[in-house]
């Protein structure tokens, strides 16, 4: 009775934190929504007069209405991909792995299995990555997500406002996501800034519209200066082909940490996100090469890594002569993020 009174709960907790979950994206919503209305009904339909300038004003905020939505819609609505099912531990060797109690065995067990899959990728202990609640062999820069309680494929990071996790399936759409929504803002914030300057003058006549233009200004250079942050710092990392977690934690490989693994050159390191056909970059259609299992390294010979058997060799990096040296302090923190990892 007692076990019953617990999964009920515990079923509950679950369900009001799936339906929380959404007010995030809601309040966006919701914000979208007025400023829709303010920027179309209040300001073009009621506070600007010349038709001319109706007209302009309106084409140009649809069109980029119309990408800031669906580059919003796809960052929602695209599911988190997974690793595929030969990372997954077998039942013979699941029951094997549970049923040995030696920590070494299990090691071993892992690096075997591990010999037959492309992962170059260690914990900070130089271990096998293994997720022993989706019970498989992590692939290169796969992490599990505790908010989503899956695996994804070279996860950057989840966010709470997108209410998804965002890596490799849906990474590309979170980016223009961004880009469109600075545009969006910037654009509003410019073609209302005169008339906030009006009203402010007493220029025009203090009615309904006035509240609109003038909150219409203040929140779009809010989320403007927030957003063009983000933005600039996720720009830094598709840069460096790198993501948040490893912004943050070292990869580590099997030839030890290694900051610029995956650093290609910065041309080449764009066309990993969104591809190497550029009329592709600004519409939110899938791109990004690859099946999200693995990836080109930087620091991995053609013997050991058959995916750079066709490449041209990488553009040197800034970074090259800086070396692996570590400290003590550090490569301890990097060994317990790794592990929490």
């Amino acid at each position: 009775m007692r076990r019953g009174w617990k999964m009920a709960l515990s079923g509950g907790l679950r369900c009001c934190r799936r339906v929380l979950s959404w007010v995030p994206v809601l309040v966006i919503v919701l914000v979208v929504l007025w400023s829709y209305y303010a920027y179309v009904f209040e300001l073009c339909l009621v506070t600007v007069l010349s038709p001319a300038e109706k007209v302009i004003y309106l084409i140009l905020y649809h069109a980029i209405f119309v990408f800031f939505t669906w580059t919003y819609w796809k960052s929602i609505f695209t599911l988190p991909q997974q690793p595929n099912q030969k990372f997954h531990l077998s039942y013979t060797d699941k029951e094997r792995y549970e049923n040995e109690e030696r920590p070494e065995v299990q090691k071993q067990m892992l690096v075997d299995m591990a010999k037959k899959l492309p992962v170059y990728t260690r914990t900070g202990s130089g271990a096998v990555r293994f997720c022993d609640r989706c019970h498989l062999i992590k692939p290169d820069r796969c992490h599990h997500c505790s908010v989503c309680a899956m695996c994804v494929l070279k996860m950057d990071h989840h966010c709470p406002w997108v209410n998804n996790c965002i890596g490799f399936s849906n990474y590309k759409f979170f980016l223009q996501f961004l880009a469109y929504s600075v545009l969006y803002c910037l654009y509003i914030a410019t073609t209302v800034f005169s008339y906030f300057i009006k009203y402010w003058r007493g220029e025009l006549p203090s009615v309904r519209s006035k509240f609109h233009v003038l909150f219409l200004l203040f929140v779009a250079c809010m989320f403007f200066v927030s957003l063009v942050i983000l933005f600039g710092y996720h720009c830094w990392l598709v840069s460096r082909n790198k993501t948040t977690l490893e912004a943050f934690c070292t990869p580590v490989f099997t030839s030890g940490p290694e900051k610029n693994g995956f650093n290609l050159g910065f041309i080449k390191n764009i066309q990993q996100v969104f591809g190497d056909k550029k009329k592709f970059w600004l519409i939110p259609i899938g791109s990004s090469p690859g099946d999200g299992h693995s990836f080109p390294m930087r620091s991995m010979n053609e013997s050991q890594n058959p995916l750079l058997a066709n490449e041209e060799p990488w553009e040197d990096n800034e970074d090259d002569n800086q070396g692996l040296t570590i400290s003590a302090s550090h490569e301890a923190y990097r060994v317990q993020c790794w592990k929490s990892l």
